[in-house]
């Protein structure tokens, strides 16, 4: 049984989990009306990844034996200044999901539960492989700065990432 107390911040997290859907989703659709298919897509599928972990953590916290309390979920921007904005808007996020989930883990380590514990050290993993990928993109940004042919090099390399769903439970 998880305590209400995990229980909310793990709801608080789904909302989160939802909200970098939304986002990321708001970003490939930028990226769409700039016809940049490549980043378009990587953001596509930042998009589905966010709805899987928000799906993991729903069946978790049902598995538990608690209650998913789904919360209204706030509008992500919808313009961006230029690319290297949307890397770096994208970076700034990732760290505050790291944040969030950091947290997630010390409550459930103070509450010595294992359980928890042991499934949110899967978040930790992912936010690490998240931040360093990002991270990369940002730098690749400014490397090129504005050269033109080196944005249409990122991004028809973005056009090649697909989705592979994790098992959601």
């Amino acid at each position: 049984m998880i305590s209400k107390k995990l229980e909310d911040a793990i709801n608080s997290q789904i909302n989160k989990e939802f909200y970098s859907a939304y986002f990321y989703l708001a970003m490939s659709a930028y990226c769409s009306t700039k016809d940049l298919d490549g980043f378009a897509n990587f953001f596509y599928v930042q998009y589905q990844e966010e709805t899987s972990h928000a799906m993991k953590f729903y069946h978790f916290v049902l598995d538990r034996g608690g209650n998913v309390v789904l919360t209204k979920i706030d509008t992500p921007p919808a313009d961006f200044k230029s690319p290297l904005d949307v890397f770096e808007r994208t970076l700034e996020h990732e760290q505050f999901v790291t944040k969030s989930i950091n947290e997630l883990l010390d409550l459930a380590t103070k509450e010595n539960d294992h359980a928890s514990a042991s499934f949110l050290k899967w978040y930790v993993d992912e936010q690490v492989e998240e931040e360093a990928t990002v991270t990369k993109l940002v730098n690749k940004m400014k490397l090129i700065g504005n050269d033109i042919g080196g944005l249409f090099i990122i991004d028809n390399e973005l056009k090649a990432r697909v989705f592979t769903p994790p098992a959601v439970k």
